[in-house]
């Protein structure tokens, strides 16, 4: 029976339970930001159906982005030789907008009893709901949507690649390498093993963490606007030189992080405002850790919500400003966080 698409956080412990206890399932679809957890289920999945290893018989891939349906039913109709299951991998197709949708899911209606099918797509994979081929698959496939873990689990999982390296780090460094490396899987496990190969000790630390781990540019904005409300604007404008000097770091994707960062900004300034507390700032915001949604909370406390309002306009005005050619995007970039430090709009407004 197929599994209900679910909104919340996946329970990857319970999931792999319940592959081991029930066994493989006929169709599978993976998906989802979280790159290292399908790849270790889909590891898991492989093991349960070809114990022996792939071979070029009872293991078949298929490349996407189309997907030929006369390949998938040759595929699926090709018996196990030597183990009980075939594995039928298909990989990063894409379903959206495949060239033979219905005889594509002819084929998936019909799969033998000896056959699993699992299509395996990109972190940037969004299935679209509203068609036909996708609600016929997700009504019949065991649907797993790989999100990023929960604020413990990730923190115990950091502590645990930790100590296979031989270190013990503390809560407060792994909480600081999340902030600063991001919450995927697949982008800590390199900073972990260059943090555990740089620590001096047998403990890390968050300075251990702050001295190689590579910041994300929404930590790196974060961190520029808790300076602007500390009202220590040459810092910020040093952080930013900092994130210009960076090629990679384009004009615009960089508004677009200072935008979401000031309108997260507003909404904790309102939550202090209304007495709403953590919980509301993590709902409205899409925060998933509460020690971030802290820090938020303390940054707004330097703005007043009329400054706020206005930044959030302002993003979106430099933003219009940036794509109609409207000057210099670095330069545009600049202007807008010195407006946001010195409080633009604040005095009409209060």
């Amino acid at each position: 029976m197929a599994k209900k698409r679910e909104e919340e956080k996946l329970n990857y412990q319970a999931e792999l339970r319940a592959l081991k206890t029930r066994g493989p399932e006929p169709l599978y679809l993976l998906w989802g930001p979280e790159d290292y957890l399908r790849e270790q289920y889909l590891l898991q999945l492989k093991k349960l159906c070809l114990p022996e290893g792939e071979d070029s018989f009872s293991y078949k891939r298929l490349n996407g982005p189309d997907l030929d349906p006369k390949a998938l039913a040759q595929a699926v109709d090709a018996p196990p030789f030597l183990t009980e299951r075939s594995l039928v991998e298909i990989r990063d197709a894409d379903l959206n907008r495949l060239s033979a949708p219905e005889d594509c899911a002819k084929v998936l209606s019909d799969i033998p009893e000896t056959c699993t099918v699992v299509f395996v797509q990109s972190a940037q994979f969004e299935p679209d709901g509203r068609l036909k081929f996708i609600k016929t698959l997700r009504g019949t496939a065991h649907e797993l949507k790989f999100t990023q873990q929960s604020q413990g689990m990730l923190t115990d999982w950091i502590a645990r690649r930790f100590a296979a390296a031989g270190k013990r780090i503390e809560l407060d460094a792994a909480q600081r390498l999340i902030f600063v490396s991001g919450d995927l899987m697949s982008r800590l496990i390199p900073e972990i093993e260059k943090i555990a190969a740089y620590a001096p000790g047998d403990v890390v630390t968050q300075a251990d963490v702050d001295a190689v781990a590579d910041h994300i540019p929404e930590a790196v904005v974060f961190e520029m606007t808790e300076l602007i409300a500390q009202k220590k604007v040459n810092s910020a404008f040093a952080v930013l030189s900092e994130l210009l000097a960076d090629r990679n770091n384009e004009p615009i994707m960089m508004l677009a992080v200072l935008g979401g960062q000031m309108r997260k900004l507003y909404a904790a300034r309102l939550a202090l405002e209304k007495n709403l507390g953590v919980k509301y700032v993590m709902e409205v915001s899409a925060i998933k850790y509460d020690y971030i949604a802290s820090r938020l909370l303390s940054a707004a406390r330097g703005f007043t919500l009329p400054q706020l309002r206005e930044a959030v306009a302002l993003c979106a005005e430099t933003d219009y400003r940036m794509k109609s050619g409207g000057g210099d995007a670095r330069e545009l970039l600049k202007e807008a966080v010195l407006r946001i430090a010195a409080g633009d709009g604040h005095a009409q407004n209060s």
